[in-house]
């Protein structure tokens, strides 16, 4: 009786996989009507100057943040539902998850790019004012332990 039980309460996370999923789809769909209307502004002002088109370039970088951001969520319910739901939903070669290891190594992977991409809007907004070399410090030291982490996973699997 109570092994039926555990063994069925894994579909408990079917409520984490719709919630994520929708979460991800959620992002998309908003920052996709972010990034039309920043467009159609940057068109109707007709401005075409270096300021404008700065400005049209970091909003086009925030939303290539946003979409990342919505890939990782993706992911996470693709993976979940992979491990505890149904693991032979057909899924790309590189999506293929096994073990939490391996949803936490596609994770990390995307943090980087996230991260990548914080530091690549923050040098296209750049001012010259603020100190610009330490925040990409900060985000280098992150980067790195995070690689660090994804050799640690794969040296196990090897």
């Amino acid at each position: 009786m109570l092994r039926r039980i555990l063994s069925s309460s894994r579909y408990i996370m079917i409520v984490p996989v719709i919630a994520t999923l929708l979460g991800s789809l959620a992002l998309i769909l908003y920052e996709t009507v972010v990034l039309f209307l920043t467009a159609l502004n940057v068109i109707e002002d007709l401005a075409l100057s270096a300021k404008s088109v700065k400005i049209f370039a970091v909003g086009i970088v925030e939303a290539v943040d946003v979409f990342l951001i919505a890939i990782a969520v993706y992911i996470i319910s693709i993976g979940l539902y992979l491990l505890f739901i149904d693991d032979k939903l057909p899924v790309p070669k590189w999506l293929e998850i096994d073990d939490l290891e391996d949803l936490k190594g596609t994770l990390v992977s995307v943090v980087i790019a996230v991260l990548a991409v914080l530091f690549l809007r923050e040098a296209v907004a750049w001012d010259g004012v603020r100190d610009i070399a330490a925040f990409g410090g900060a985000l280098a030291l992150v980067v790195a332990a995070l690689a660090f982490f994804l050799m640690k996973i794969n040296a196990r699997r090897q």
